[in-house]
């Protein structure tokens, strides 16, 4: 009996003492006069010990806890100046992305309507507290800027559900991250590059306020840190390193050098009643072959002597880009001796018609042009007979798994790795991206271009005038019957004198001898190599390996 009359008396008690408590609290805070305000003691930071530095630590700028940081207050100028017309700018944006997302919400879970009652991003600019340059082999821009905002944003929302009106308020925004930001890959088309690729190097600190219906319901015990904490793992969940973001800039097609899908084998057979284009009756022919939006010299089959029906039975292998829109390029030419040589008729070939790896023979009519209106194309030019074959990459069988006309092209393939599932050996493309030298320097003059050597073929890229750093870009494509395991690619840097003289008119600047057992195993590499005979140079070089 005393314990019930003692928990009743406790529960009493408690439900008294606790609106006195709160009403007494109320009155104080009310009624205190605030104490004076102090001036903060300024010292310089090696005068502070270091649990004040650990307070302020994440305060103090990038540029200067790190020295490869630099500090841009020129650009946290220009933002400043330009942020008026930056926050409408970025509202808009804003408001005609999410509008369509409403629409589709609308009159759906008894929702009438939800619109922006209003979208300002507040009178305070972020500012960039350091920015870091990073350098790597890859044809890329990268830098890592580190941001943060403390504005005073007013965005809010505006919820007509049934009968009852819900705003919600979001104001007093903070955001610190540190993100990477990629220029890839760079391309000679204005802004010369096709894409940024944004990822985050840490989780990002998120800190506003958000009142519903008038009230701040942040300030509810639990839900401030509950909420800020499942922000901040969502944003890192999608964009922490590795995981990126990317934003299209160019079309592929437009700004971006397509890379190889595949290797078109053709095999020129013969030739059927050809014109007769010598003084004795016959002709000389010869057949040049080429794919369409391709700057590489045309390949050329052997030249058959007096004969107007010729056998060549000869294999030519070119590399494939863009299946749906090339073509091939067949031109018949009657070989001279002196002069010009006569043109005895042409042919195109789309590529679409092909089915992979599977071999079709077409039998091409001869016209002198691809005009239809031409009445010239009218006369008999004779026939010419082809196979051809087309083999995609094995990263790209499941893209072209029927005839090439069913499929639509998907993009450039720019950034592409190849993707190796053990089936290294057998045909392939060897590619050899040419990026930059350092440092190569001549005892007589300084023009440098490089020589590709590799079995028994040789190629020139472009020569930069005086230059100790010339930047090529070029790429160099060699077809394979089998993977070089074993072989060695010989590249080296020469300089030429411009004009004539008596003095030495080539030199070499350096070469190196690459082993390309590790490219056909990894399908890729991206190195720079430090140059044989030479003092201070180094090459920047690419190498691709693609089986069909």
């Amino acid at each position: 009996m005393m314990g019930l009359v003692g928990c009743l008396l406790g529960i009493i008690g408690f439900g008294i003492g606790v609106p006195i408590g709160l009403f007494i609290g109320f009155l104080l805070f009310i009624y205190k006069e605030p104490a004076d305000v102090k001036d903060p003691i300024i010292r310089p930071l090696h005068d502070l010990d270091t649990s004040s530095l650990l307070d302020i630590l994440p305060e103090i700028p990038s540029w200067m806890k790190h020295p490869d940081y630099d500090r841009i207050d020129w650009l946290n100028r220009f933002i400043s100046d330009m942020w008026p017309f930056l926050n409408k700018a970025i509202s808009g944006i804003i408001r005609s992305t999410m509008e369509p997302i409403f629409a589709e919400y609308t009159g759906k879970l008894q929702i009438i309507s939800i619109y922006f009652k209003s979208l300002r991003l507040g009178t305070i600019p972020p500012i960039i507290h350091g920015i870091k340059v990073v350098e790597t082999n890859q044809n890329e821009l990268v830098f890592e800027p580190v941001l943060r905002w403390a504005g005073n944003p007013d965005i809010t929302l505006v919820l007509n559900l049934l009968s009852l009106k819900i705003t919600l308020q979001l104001l007093d925004v903070q955001i610190c991250a540190a993100p990477r930001i990629a220029l890839k890959p760079l391309v000679p088309t204005f802004p010369c590059f096709t894409r940024i690729s944004v990822s985050l190097m840490e989780k990002p600190q998120v800190d506003f306020g958000l009142r519903l219906l008038g009230a701040d319901i942040m300030a509810i015990p639990g839900l401030y840190q509950y909420i800020q904490e499942m922000i901040s793992k969502q944003i890192a969940s999608f964009y922490l390193w590795p995981q990126t973001l990317e934003i299209p800039i160019l079309d592929g097609s437009v700004g971006a050098t397509k890379k190889p899908v595949g290797i078109l084998h053709v095999k020129v057979v013969r030739a059927l009643k050809l014109l007769k284009m010598d003084l004795l009756g016959s002709s000389d022919p010869y057949v040049k072959l080429s794919l369409s939006g391709e700057r590489l010299p045309a390949k050329k089959t052997s030249i058959k002597m007096r004969n107007l029906n010729p056998v060549w039975n000869e294999d030519f292998k070119l590399t494939v880009k863009d299946p749906q829109s090339q073509v091939l390029q067949l031109h018949v030419y009657d070989w001279e001796k002196v002069g010009t040589h006569d043109k005895l008729g042409m042919q195109v070939v789309p590529l679409r018609l092909l089915t992979p790896h599977e071999t079709q023979e077409f039998s091409l009519d001869l016209v002198k042009n691809t005009n239809p209106n031409d009445p010239q194309n009218k006369k008999p030019r004779g026939q010419l007979v082809v196979q051809m074959t087309f083999n995609p990459f094995k990263e790209d069988n499941e893209r072209f798994s029927g005839p090439l006309d069913r499929y639509a092209s998907n993009g450039s393939g720019v950034g592409r790795l190849p993707k190796h599932d053990g089936s290294i050996c057998g045909a392939g493309l060897l590619s050899v991206i040419l990026q930059r030298a350092e440092g190569v320097e001549g005892k007589y003059h300084n023009n440098p271009y490089a020589v590709i050597i590799f079995k028994g073929e040789k190629k020139k890229s472009k020569l930069v005038k005086r230059t100790r750093d010339p930047c090529w870009n070029e790429e160099f494509q060699f077809v394979l019957e089998e993977a070089p395991l074993k072989d060695m690619i010989h590249i080296e840097v020469m300089s030429k004198r411009r004009h004539f003289s008596l003095l030495r008119r080539k030199e070499s600047l350096g070469h190196v001898d690459i082993n390309l057992n590790d490219v056909v195993h990894n399908g890729r590499i991206n190195e720079k190599y430090d140059l044989m005979n030479s003092k201070y140079g180094v090459i920047c070089i690419e190498i691709r390996w693609e089986v069909t």
